[in-house]
């Protein structure tokens, strides 16, 4: 396949190779010639559209017309510019229809994860030191890379996760920080976690406890540096003890109800709502007909496709969540004087989005078509099963942080262009295109790009279920894992001292 027409109302067609000026695009009805060189991923018009005029993809506007464009011109950004400006008043709560696309009562299916002794589950028996402050990152990778080098048996990793952040904060960043680190603490893949202070900082060990509320003592181990004469001595002791601690837990099966599986595309090109977003929807449809539960973020990659989600919320309360945290993060960009809609990413419009209605429209689809069942803000943590929406931003870092910390088993992360990156939790890296997939074999973890290759939706999203049936069970590992790329990234908004 050369085009995809993605739906019978769009006004372009997006080419899947590049092309040369002068070339055919045969459709069933009509054969366009480019009247220029069009790269793979960018779009051509299929018919004259008037300056002013609305263009349509997926069957929705990503933006106007700013010129007159002839049949077979690229479309980008010299010729249509987006709708969008400021925060929306939004209609009153509609009850959502029920949904068409909702699947068969699926066959049980299990995977073999951990329960932990407070009932949480885990697909990972790993160790984590969380450091409480930036100023001691070193000494958490050293400690580290000393305990993964022990090999301790029945521990899949000792891992530690950097940040600048914890002393010299106030206020909501403060609080922020020690949200998403008490979460990561609180995290299920962890079987034991290291709490390392330095013992001046804002975050200060003490405080840290008071956030990170009740805790198993077996499980969670304190350690101040400053008040020690070697830490990394005593810092190794404690992984021992985590380690031995860590060796009691077997995995065990689970039903897929117990699989939290978090959602973020990044790196994004022309195909990534026609290949890998579309893909992870018919998946996160999927794992939640199985009673399982996926959670979807950034908050500004929703603008412009935002009432497809709202025409899907649960109740009134959920819909008027995601009025709020839609509107919300409009006014964080107002208050800081910063356009609403600066976005597309340079990489994404050198991919072939245009417009953030077009990114948008590519985004969400990774939702799929159930109901949003709930809104959680900023560090919070998943409470129901189903598709939940995170409060957070596009940055690839920090929203997969927020995902992690939201209590996500593992995130699939869909690109265009690649990236090594991933999260505290296995980082599925999804390519959209088999080029992508083929050029990058230690980043990539699965080829979406098989959809425009001849392979079927429904037989490419069971290998995707199998994939992560599979990698929650421990059987393969993903990339980031493999190469110890596990970082973290948190959001700030104030003032630093």
């Amino acid at each position: 396949m050369d085009h995809i027409v993605v739906h019978d109302q769009d006004h372009v067609v997006v080419v899947l190779r590049d092309y040369e000026k002068g070339e055919n695009i045969q459709l069933e009805e009509q054969t366009i010639t480019l009247k220029e060189d069009v790269k793979r991923g960018h779009k051509v018009a299929l018919k004259p559209i008037k300056s002013g005029d609305a263009v349509h993809k997926y069957g929705f506007p990503i933006g106007f017309a700013t010129v007159d464009i002839e049949e077979g011109t690229w479309v980008h950004t010299h010729n249509i510019k987006t709708t969008l400006e400021g925060t929306l008043d939004y209609n009153t709560y509609q009850p959502m229809e029920e949904s068409s696309n909702t699947h068969s009562e699926p066959q049980e299916r299990t995977f073999q994860g951990y329960v932990r002794k407070n009932g949480d589950i885990g697909i990972r028996n790993e160790i984590w030191i969380v450091n409480t402050v930036g100023c001691i990152n070193k000494t958490a990778e050293v400690l580290a890379k000393q305990g993964d080098q022990m090999n301790f048996e029945g521990v899949d990793a000792v891992s530690h996760f950097p940040h600048p952040f914890g002393c010299s904060q106030l206020g909501d960043d403060l609080h922020a920080t020690q949200k998403i680190l008490s979460n990561l603490v609180a995290h299920p893949n962890a079987a034991g976690v290291l709490v390392l202070g330095l013992g001046c900082e804002n975050n200060y060990i003490d405080a840290f406890k008071k956030v990170i509320g009740d805790y198993d003592e077996d499980r969670v181990k304190f350690l101040s540096v400053q008040q020690v004469e070697d830490e990394l001595e005593a810092g190794l002791e404690l992984i021992e003890e985590l380690a031995e601690y860590a060796a009691s837990f077997k995995r065990e099966p689970l039903p897929l109800s117990k699989l939290k599986v978090g959602l973020k595309c990044g790196g994004s090109d022309g195909l990534s709502g026609i290949t890998a977003n579309p893909l992870v929807g018919v998946f996160s449809d999927k794992l939640i007909a199985h009673g399982g539960s996926t959670v979807l973020t950034e908050v500004p990659e929703m603008f412009g496709a935002e009432t497809i989600l709202m025409d899907r919320a649960q109740d009134e309360q959920v819909f008027n969540g995601i009025v709020d945290m839609v509107n919300g993060f409009k006014d964080y960009f107002i208050k800081h004087d910063q356009v609403v809609y600066e976005n597309p990413s340079p990489g994404n419009k050198e991919g072939g989005i245009t417009t953030l209605e077009e990114k948008s429209l590519g985004c969400v689809q990774k939702g799929g078509f159930s109901p949003v069942v709930d809104v959680l803000p900023y560090g919070g943590r998943l409470k129901k099963n189903g598709l939940s929406l995170l409060q957070g931003p596009g940055n690839d870092l920090v929203s997969v942080t927020a995902l992690s910390a939201s209590g996500a088993h593992m995130v699939i992360f869909t690109t265009g262009r690649g990236t090594p990156f991933g999260g505290p939790v296995p980082t599925i890296k999804m390519s959209t295109n088999t080029p992508l997939f083929e050029r990058k074999k230690n980043w990539i973890d699965f080829n979406a790009g098989e959809l425009v290759q001849g392979k079927k939706m429904e037989e490419v999203s069971e290998e995707l279920l199998d994939y992560v049936v599979e990698l929650a069970s421990g059987n393969v590992r993903t990339h980031n894992e493999k190469h110890g790329f596990k970082e973290i990234a948190l959001f700030k908004d104030g003032v630093i001292l």
